[in-house]
């Protein structure tokens, strides 16, 4: 990934440098676990861990004549060790390196994202509870619908990424497996005994049947989280950037002083910010497809999917860390316009409370259908012509007859369809602080 779009920690567990420090844990925790065993000098174990030495570049430079990077930092780990190096890899195959390191970067990676998720839910909580009771207009198909609250539109999208963290946490529990288990997986040079203990010192759990690879469904799973996720980061971003247009205009990201919205336009404030996180989110969910096509592998194993894992590995989890923490920023930092959206509330002269009279007058004796056709009809002349509903309505004969004027005017009430904004956020966010009640 680009050092545009990448944070240092995340970017981090990619490095050549930190790959080849898991893979020396790996194979010193396979010497030690063997020399417990008796299968292998104690001293050799020792000699190991504390010799170990490599270096990224001449890995590179050996690996341009061998072809093979285990080989080649095998060479390299080897020179500093001296003649107990003979005991590394025992038994081993590239995979049971390979494979488990990956566990181990993925499961790094995964809790990074997890803090970054918690840091999104934070401010979507504090910034829902704001806005509980600002009434806005809620629209589907793009087109004015009924009344809702800003902070319920919040809350949906925190329960969206609650649901993505307990996704997360799932796919980071079903990566985390250790494979320790020589050629096409069948412990004839290993001892199974050795990865439960490999597994128990590096934090992971032994794979119940490895072939000669971890079975890939379990990373096609991660990288399919990591999409929805992805698709969950879009989601707010879209909203954000519809609500910013300047016929709606009821929310903008942060502008800070100094900044330029355009080389061109003084005026223009752009949302660009969300525009990147929606690019971004595409470039998470292109990992998906081919992590699926992974778990088809010949045989016991190929490495038809080594050459997609080296791309989409960090490209996918350093893509969605930034997007995480740039979303965040942004939900913090969002600039809300109450008034705006009273304005838009109001924009259509009232047709918004339609359903209230139809319902209204079906319980004062219309037939639905009949209801329906009436106050359609006068809905339809004010969204062609313009003007008030509820004088429409208090001016026809056949409505006024079944619901009086103030009767009328009493459906015209925006705390009618945010009555039960209260049960919502208990059931999104159960208990609040006295700060969130305060706030809200």
């Amino acid at each position: 990934m680009i050092p545009r779009y990448s944070r240092p920690r995340m970017a981090g567990i990619w490095e050549p440098e930190n790959k080849y420090r898991l893979w020396f844990e790996i194979e010193a925790a396979v010497a030690e676990a063997q020399a417990e065993l008796g299968q292998v000098p104690a001293a050799a174990a020792e000699a190991i861990r504390k010799r170990g030495r490599w270096n990224v570049e001449k890995i590179d430079k050996i690996e341009q004549t061998v072809r093979h990077d285990v080989i080649a930092f095998l060479t390299n780990l080897g020179e500093s060790i001296g003649p107990d190096a003979r005991f590394l890899h025992q038994g081993l195959t590239s995979s049971d390196v390979l494979d488990t390191c990956l566990a181990l970067q993925l499961s790094e990676a995964a809790d990074l994202l997890l803090q970054d998720m918690d840091a999104l839910l934070a401010a979507l909580r504090r910034r829902a509870f704001e806005h509980k009771d600002t009434v806005c207009i809620g629209r589907s198909h793009g087109v004015h619908a009924e009344p809702t609250t800003f902070g319920l539109k919040l809350a949906g999208h925190y329960a969206a990424f609650d649901r993505c963290r307990t996704r997360l946490r799932a796919a980071r529990e079903e990566i985390a497996t250790c494979a320790i288990s020589g050629a096409v997986g069948t412990f004839a040079t290993v001892d199974p005994r050795v990865e439960e203990r490999v597994a128990e010192k590096l934090g992971l759990r032994s794979e119940p049947i490895s072939t000669q690879v971890i079975p890939r469904d379990r990373h096609a799973m991660f990288f399919a989280t990591l999409g929805v996720i992805a698709s969950s980061v879009e989601a707010l971003s879209t909203e954000i950037r519809h609500l910013q247009r300047t016929e709606v205009r009821e929310a903008e990201e942060f502008f800070a002083q100094g900044q330029k919205g355009s080389s061109a336009m003084p005026h223009k404030r752009n949302p660009i910010l969300t525009e990147n996180l929606t690019g971004l989110a595409r470039l998470v969910r292109s990992t998906v497809v081919p992590a699926l096509e992974n778990v088809t592998l010949w045989h016991e194993r190929d490495i038809s999917h080594s050459s997609v894992e080296r791309v989409i590995a960090p490209d996918a989890t350093i893509s969605l860390d930034f997007a995480l923490a740039r979303l965040s920023d942004v939900v913090e930092r969002l600039l809300v316009y109450p008034d705006a959206m009273k304005r838009n509330l109001d924009r259509l002269g009232g047709l918004v409370f339609s359903q209230r009279v139809m319902l209204a007058l079906t319980e004062a004796g219309f037939s639905r259908e009949a209801a329906y056709e009436r106050v359609q009809g006068h809905a339809m002349a004010v969204w062609q012509e313009g003007g008030d509903f509820l004088n429409r309505l208090q001016g026809d004969p056949l409505v006024v007859e079944r619901l009086p004027a103030d009767r009328l005017a009493a459906l015209f009430n925006t705390a009618y369809y945010t009555k039960h904004a209260d049960a919502v956020f208990q059931r999104v966010f159960g208990g609040a602080t006295e700060g969130e009640q305060a706030a809200a």
